[in-house]
């Protein structure tokens, strides 16, 4: 049996779970600003109590790599990477916005359309990409500016439902008959369960003492004009 720890904070979510062979047996998340520092070990402990686990008998940590907030990512990937060292247990890094086309894909499975998945980016800008039924990318993660343009080609032929927090501040600008938006949210460790065993089954790991988060963007730290 694979049990695996896994860690989701790209964005406002805090979320830990536990999966034995891609199935989610322990979920602990909260949807709240700033928490992810305060939070997240006590998330981890939560699910590890729930599911009468000691860290050891864990066979992996899985980490959502991004993208989504730098300091989000930051902390859920220094945390994941402190426990495989101490543990000395291999690293998954799971794409961010393919963990939430799973989840959607996993609540509709009668879909047969295009998934877009949005993380919020600020203003009209979000991070995203386009998924199909099997979960293969249609388009590049890629950040994108939204406007009456974005996405035109592929909705001509197709019907795209547009998921996560990115998406609810384009449903007046993306006003088309193939576009429906779904409110659900799909940024949590459970969503990670089929997607981490079936890298653990790969042997796709990561180098725990270099792997970074995929931020996508460089964080800018900008300081208030002088008066």
């Amino acid at each position: 049996m694979i049990t695996i720890l896994q860690i989701e904070t790209a964005t406002q979510v805090c979320s830990a779970a536990i999966s034995q062979d891609g199935k989610t047996i322990a979920l602990k998340e909260e949807m709240a600003s700033n928490i992810h520092a305060g939070s997240l070990t006590l998330f981890i402990k939560s699910v590890m109590d729930s599911a009468g686990l000691k860290y050891e008998e864990l066979d992996a940590v899985a980490v959502s790599k991004g993208p989504g907030s730098y300091t989000g990512l930051r902390i859920g990937v220094s945390t994941a990477k402190g426990l495989c060292f101490a543990l000395d247990k291999p690293l998954i890094a799971i794409d961010t916005l393919q963990m939430m086309a799973e989840g959607f894909a996993t609540q509709q499975p009668e879909n047969k359309g295009l998934i877009c998945s949005m993380i919020d980016a600020r203003r009209m800008e979000v991070f995203t990409a386009v998924f199909d039924d099997q979960l293969k990318h249609i388009s590049p993660i890629e950040a994108k500016i939204i406007d009456e343009q974005s996405f035109e080609g592929l909705l001509t032929d197709h019907t795209i439902t547009f998921i996560g927090d990115g998406a609810e501040k384009c449903r007046e600008v993306l006003n088309h008959e193939h576009a429906s938006f779904s409110e659900s949210n799909f940024n949590s460790a459970a969503n990670m369960s089929r997607l981490a065993l079936k890298a653990f089954q790969a042997g796709n790991f990561e180098d725990v003492a270099y792997f970074e988060p995929f931020y996508l963007k460089d964080f800018v730290l900008t300081t208030p004009k002088k008066k």
